[in-house]
């Protein structure tokens, strides 16, 4: 059996993949640090779904005011309800004890998703950005540089194109000029893993994502906050009075192209690729609020502000090299992604 680790399994992206992962019939070991930049409560709600509690959790309760006691750090726990996962708790920036982890399973793959994530918070926030996307990527290459591993897979962002006004964006395209922190971080992120592929023959492929929509996502991300501000009723803020566009990709499609990406290499030494993963086909942000509405039946009180600082006007992501590649396309329509979520949302919040 292969055996994977999955760095931010308790993530929105890392969850998915996870899932997939196990019912594919991977070993996987999930790694994440339970950070508290989003609600802790829909984490661990997420470990429950793969059969990971909490210390005294016989299964998961749900509701936003639940108590728990937290998991502790490094400690294995071992999955419920799939023999073939287990879970623990480390920081990213624990060199030590990343390097036992390694040591210890012996990893066959590694998909490095964990990071500092949110574009305006690193505006804000920019240590946080550098010690988990930086310190962390690097102890995860040098680990796999001590612990050789068959195939790195690591996220990086469609944000490492700035305001590119050439689309679609291409993976050739200079992207030397970031408009964000969390931007930087993300380039530095692929050349830190050309370095490594270059220097000690690790095989590296970098993932630039495309806005990710779909359930069990982030607090933070537009889906959430479009639905809970048309189900309360809030204002809802649209930035650039919402001549925007987005290419959004369901997460579904998503975790597929990452075990595509995962599984599809060549034998050529050394090996660095990097591809974009997105839907190939932008949407306006307006649209993209209409389609939420109709599945909510409920109508939006925008409120039109302005272009707000690490922002850009449009992504659309060119991915004829993915797909040349992995064989992989992205199939789900917008309208049934967001069906998806929807249902998820309501159920989840309980709407």
């Amino acid at each position: 059996m292969q055996k994977v680790i999955v760095t931010g399994s308790a993530g929105f992206i890392g969850f998915h993949l996870t899932k997939r992962l196990l019912n594919m019939g991977f070993e996987v070991v999930g790694l994440d640090n339970l950070n508290d930049y989003y609600s802790l409560n829909l984490k661990y709600a997420r470990l429950a779904e793969t059969g990971i509690y909490a210390p005294g959790e016989t299964m998961f309760n749900g509701g936003e005011n639940r108590h728990y006691e937290p998991l502790a750090f490094n400690q294995l726990v071992q999955s419920v309800s799939h023999k073939n996962y287990k879970f623990i708790r480390l920081n990213l920036e624990d060199k030590a004890g990343i390097n036992e982890l390694f040591a210890s399973e012996q990893f066959d793959y590694v998909v490095h998703l964990a990071a500092q994530a949110g574009v305006r918070y690193s505006i804000d926030n920019p240590d946080a950005y550098i010690q988990s996307n930086i310190v962390g990527t690097f102890n995860i290459l040098e680990a796999c540089r001590h612990h050789p591993v068959k195939h790195l897979i690591y996220a990086s962002s469609s944000s490492v194109y700035g305001d590119n006004a050439t689309v679609p964006f291409s993976v050739d395209a200079r992207v030397d000029s970031p408009v964000s922190l969390y931007a930087a971080t993300k380039k530095s992120n692929e050349l830190m893993a050309y370095t490594y592929s270059h220097l000690y023959n690790i095989r590296t492929t970098g993932l630039r994502f495309f806005t990710v929509y779909g359930s069990w996502g982030r607090p933070d991300m537009s889906p959430i906050l479009f639905a809970d501000a048309i189900i309360s009723q809030a204002p809802l803020k649209v930035f650039n009075n919402g001549n925007m566009s987005r290419d959004f990709t369901h997460v579904s499609d998503i975790a597929e192209g990452i075990v595509r990406a995962m599984t599809a290499f060549s034998d050529e030494k050394p090996c660095y690729r990097l591809f974009n993963i997105g839907n190939g086909q932008p949407v306006n942000l307006l649209c993209f609020i209409e389609t939420i509405e109709a599945a909510l039946g409920s109508k939006a009180q925008k409120i039109m502000m302005p272009m707000q600082p690490g922002d850009v006007h449009q992504t659309w992501a060119d991915t004829a090299n993915l797909q040349a590649f992995t064989g992989f396309k992205p199939k789900t329509r917008l309208e049934d992604g967001i069906a998806e979520f929807v249902a998820w949302y309501k159920l989840f919040f309980d709407i």
